[in-house]
């Protein structure tokens, strides 16, 4: 019974299981694909030797850099409009409800289906994948800012004018970080979304890039590379996680309870 409580109630024990258990998986992976490779099931050790051949690190400069470069100008675009959207949504009654009808409609629109007039009216060059990105992450963006702040305290906000808190000030020290856990979880959202669409659109149109090599891959039937493309992505998607975590941690330390 120790040894069970240590392993589910300890900071250690939730590192030590999950690992255990993720080891156990790739280990049963590893062992089914040796038993039944073919050509279309690789084994797990051939794609690693895929993977150190393409992104250790030879594709790394033609690949994932113009990647992550069109990721992050979509991405930082998509924040900085959606904060201000959200902002004016969620402070101006009467604009949210003159622009919901547009609101709701830009956003059901299918990312899949931006691409097609994107790339008529953009080209097949970086400003197409880069506007796409953007329009589509920024919803998740808006409608998080926009709760939080309709969602503010009232009480909160009458004692900050009561003790002449008012201005930039007030929405420094005040609203701002009251509204900054919904922004982040728009964020959180918003970059699973960016992953998913710029790979979805550098298989369309591009000639270098990530989801290029996984598309080129598979129409070439390189199959134990197109399946290290796959992990890599899924290794950045963990890393940009875990990084945007660490960003929401250190802003918002100091308006967590026991955080200092």
């Amino acid at each position: 019974m120790s040894a069970m409580r240590w392993l589910t109630g300890s900071r250690a024990g939730r590192i030590v299981v999950p690992v255990v258990f993720s080891a156990l998986i790739l280990a049963a992976i590893w062992l089914y694909t040796e038993a039944n490779a073919s050509y279309t099931v690789p084994t797990v050790g051939d794609i690693l030797v895929s993977f150190k051949d393409n992104w250790l690190f030879d594709k790394v400069g033609s690949d994932v850099v113009p990647s992550l470069r069109r990721m992050a100008i979509g991405f930082v675009i998509a924040v900085a409009g959606g904060v201000l959207a959200g902002f004016a949504l969620g402070s101006f009654r009467i604009l949210d409800e003159l622009s919901a009808p547009l609101v709701n409609f830009l956003r059901s629109v299918p990312a899949a289906a931006l691409l097609p007039p994107a790339i008529v009216i953009l080209g097949i060059g970086d400003t197409t994948k880069i506007a796409v990105i953007a329009f589509v992450c920024c919803w998740p963006i808006i409608l998080n800012t926009r709760d939080g702040v309709r969602e503010l305290d009232t009480t909160m906000l009458a004692s900050a004018t009561m003790y002449g808190i008012t201005g930039l000030n007030r929405f420094l020290l005040i609203v701002l970080p009251a509204v900054a856990p919904r922004i982040f979880a728009g964020m959180r959202v918003s970059l699973s979304i960016a992953i998913l669409l710029l790979v979805t659109s550098e298989m369309v149109a591009s000639t270098n890039g990530i989801g290029y090599f996984v598309f080129q891959s598979q129409q070439m039937f390189a199959v134990d590379d197109m399946w290290a493309g796959v992990i890599l992505l899924g290794l950045l998607g963990i890393v940009l996680n875990f990084l945007l975590g660490r960003l929401e941690r250190f802003v918002l330390r100091r308006h967590r309870p026991g955080q200092h």
